[in-house]
């Protein structure tokens, strides 16, 4: 009876100590996006990453460049083509993660027991 009871409070002190620093790297990390979200640029600054010349260049020069009728294609796959695979591989990924943890595994008993 004391060695459960010991065992409870060592479970319960784990636990807690779990739950504790659970929430404290979550504060800290929470701290530190706000930090970085305040030295973002305005929205709509003419020297922000949204106005530099690349995207200009995409404009003006894709379709020669690329040799496609569609600049928004030539954009896509060649300009951003190995960002473009690498979204690819992380959605597959992902996808087959969630298929394999939902996949029911086979039990040769459990066919067993329904033909039975």
């Amino acid at each position: 009876m004391k060695r459960s009871i010991a065992k409870f409070r060592m479970f319960s002190f784990k636990r807690n100590l779990f739950n504790i620093c659970s929430v404290i790297i979550a504060i800290l990390f929470t701290g530190c996006l706000l930090y970085s979200v305040a030295f973002m640029p305005k929205f709509g600054d003419p020297n922000g990453p949204a106005s530099n010349e690349v995207s200009v260049r995409y404009v003006e020069k894709g379709t020669e460049e690329t040799g496609v009728i569609n600049s928004i294609a030539g954009m896509i796959l060649v300009y951003r083509g190995f960002d473009t695979f690498g979204e690819a591989t992380i959605l597959f990924v992902a996808v087959e993660g969630v298929v394999s943890m939902m996949r029911k595994k086979y039990n040769p008993e459990d066919e067993e027991e329904q033909q039975a």
